[in-house]
């Protein structure tokens, strides 16, 4: 991992906080230099400042650094004044109860779908999406949902972060593929994930828009092809849409970070 150019010393520590968190557990040193890209003595003063600061906790006894309260701090903080999770939380509660299953809040996140806030099905379903994980845009529904109505330019500054793994046999593994399914979202106003992230895995998506047409979210209600199918999530399509605009309205008056 690498800070982009002109980003410096503080594009540095972030990258070695992505490098800890990405670990999912207390990391050793040595395996933090054999991940990054910065000589041994840079990865050592970064790692002490991170320390000296409260960003990174170092446990002497095993000789191993995780990521520090003060984080915990900042994100609380992050997630109260920048995420829609506060306002959605009573739509959020609504519609799970409506539904039964598994309902998702997501936002744009560098191009990719970071999960803000989730609602556990009635009888859950073991799944990749979690709030504070970030997943993929191209091959979920919440993802294609948001990239749909970007503008041209950040759709484009999107698409330049997509992998297109391939993670199953209904992956869009192309840009070319992911654009003309982009534009049939436009046309209906909702997205889905067709088991393109997951086996078994299926969801109905929908954007929300600012009244200008920005996007600050999706919103998404997700099941299993064991419990229902792509035809029943789609006759929920208007009633997640309601439940977003509804979001999007009492959003309108709070100050949300341009999305990339």
């Amino acid at each position: 991992m690498s800070a982009e150019q002109g980003d410096g010393t503080v594009g540095k520590a972030l990258d070695v906080l992505d490098m800890v968190a990405a670990a999912g557990h207390p990391v050793r040193f040595s395996e933090l230099l054999g991940a990054a890209s910065y000589p041994k003595a840079t990865l050592y003063r970064l790692i002490q400042t991170l320390t000296h600061q409260g960003m990174l906790i170092y446990d002497a006894d095993r000789q191993t650094y995780a990521l520090g309260v003060r984080l915990v701090r900042l994100a609380h903080a992050a997630w109260a004044t920048s995420s829609l999770a506060p306002i959605a939380r009573p739509y959020l509660d609504e519609l799970a109860e409506e539904t039964g299953e598994t309902i998702h809040l997501a936002q744009m996140d560098n191009g990719q779908v970071l999960y803000v806030d989730k609602r556990n099905a009635a009888k859950p379903v073991e799944m990749f999406a979690q709030a504070g994980k970030v997943g993929p845009a191209y091959c979920t529904g919440v993802g294609k949902a948001m990239l749909a109505f970007l503008s041209p330019d950040a759709l484009e500054r999107a698409l330049q972060r997509q992998s297109f793994h391939r993670f199953t046999p209904q992956t869009l593994d192309s840009a070319g593929a992911l654009k003309a399914e982009l534009e049939a979202i436009r046309g209906r106003g909702h997205a889905f994930d067709r088991e393109e992230h997951e086996p078994g895995i299926i969801c109905c998506a929908v954007p929300i828009l600012t009244r200008t047409g920005r996007v600050i979210g999706a919103l998404s209600v997700t099941s299993t092809t064991s419990r229902t199918s792509l035809q029943a999530l789609d006759a929920r399509a208007g009633r997640i849409k309601e439940t977003a605009a509804r979001i999007a309205a009492e959003a309108e008056s709070w100050r949300f970070p341009e999305q990339n």
